[in-house]
């Protein structure tokens, strides 16, 4: 069988070292160098000549890292690397996936014809903001679901009276899928935006009244919608709010919202690093869940097996 090679980029590397540990093989060496101007210089330490080769690297701010996992592809694939996998964990730019307003750019679409352009031959990312971002590749696209870790959580905490609630309209596909395997009732809190990362107005459609209730998102940014969601629910009569979001992008003042907000715990995972603790935020790790990903593509076997209801 055609040999794997696992490497990493700088924004990602514990969450690689986890996902090779699991995938039960040492990272490939691979060195980041850099012109004194700070230009990239990518360099693969070994050969890749006919591999399997995984590049693991989230694309969110700064955009470095999505130069740095550009780099890499072509380096690979200058050296005759036989295929090329851009693991992304977290797909930034996926919010920009349509013109929402006059001469805006759909920055989704540009950053998957430069991975393709790039030398990629497969991509393997998890929860993207919206699904049909996977239609702006010409190139398999593996979208891997956070439900096969959160569901085993939810679980675990035994809610009595369990509500699952969409942050927004726009959520509430996502949302739904868990409502419907666990047998449980589904609310909608509907937001109205004057200007974007700021919510103006939100109402909850449906009955939360002594609920334990969970927010799902596919990632949390400036957490004002997620704890102005809490607000409302807790005067709506929930018992208790939680929330999971799969990225946790967290910027500017979002860490004190949380520690200040109405919620009982955050829950995210490991695709982005935390930039500092919270003792509302939990992380629960996707690297086993992507180590199994890398294996079954490499084994040509099926990547949906790994979800629930797969």
């Amino acid at each position: 069988m055609v040999e794997v090679k696992l490497f990493s980029g700088t924004n990602s590397r514990y969450l690689a070292t986890s996902i090779a540990d699991h995938y039960g093989q040492s990272l490939g060496d691979l060195s980041i160098d850099r012109f004194s101007d700070g230009e990239i210089q990518p360099v693969i330490n070994e050969s890749v000549r006919g591999a399997y080769v995984f590049f693991i690297q989230s694309t969110g701010q700064p955009s470095e890292n999505l130069m740095e996992l550009l780099l890499m592809i072509d380096a690979a694939k200058r050296a005759s690397a036989g295929y090329i996998t851009a693991v992304i964990p977290y797909f930034g730019y996926a919010r920009q996936d349509r013109k929402d307003k006059p001469r805006v750019p759909i920055s989704a679409k540009l950053v998957a014809n430069l991975l393709e352009a790039a030398g990629a031959d497969r991509i393997m990312t998890m929860d993207l903001h919206a699904d049909q971002i996977q239609g702006f590749f010409n190139v398999p696209v593996d979208h891997l679901k956070s439900e096969a870790i959160y569901i085993p959580y939810i679980q675990e905490l035994n809610l009595e009276n369990l509500i699952f609630a969409s942050p927004d309209v726009g959520g509430t596909k996502r949302t739904r899928t868990f409502a419907n395997h666990f047998g449980k009732s589904l609310v909608i809190c509907d937001k109205y935006r004057r200007k974007a990362n700021e919510v103006a107005e939100m109402t909850v459609i449906g009955d939360v009244e002594e609920a334990d209730v969970i927010l799902i998102d596919d990632l949390v940014d400036t957490a004002g919608t997620l704890c102005r969601a809490a607000e409302v629910l807790k005067a709506k009569g929930a018992r208790s709010v939680r929330a999971l979001c799969t990225h946790p992008v967290l910027s500017g003042d979002a860490y004190d919202r949380v520690e200040a907000s109405h919620l009982e715990e955050l829950i995210v995972c490991d695709t982005i690093p935390l930039r500092q603790q919270s003792a509302k935020i939990k992380v629960l790790s996707a690297s086993k869940l992507f180590s199994r990903a890398i294996r079954n593509t490499h084994e040509h076997r099926s990547i949906s097996a790994l979800f629930v209801g797969g």
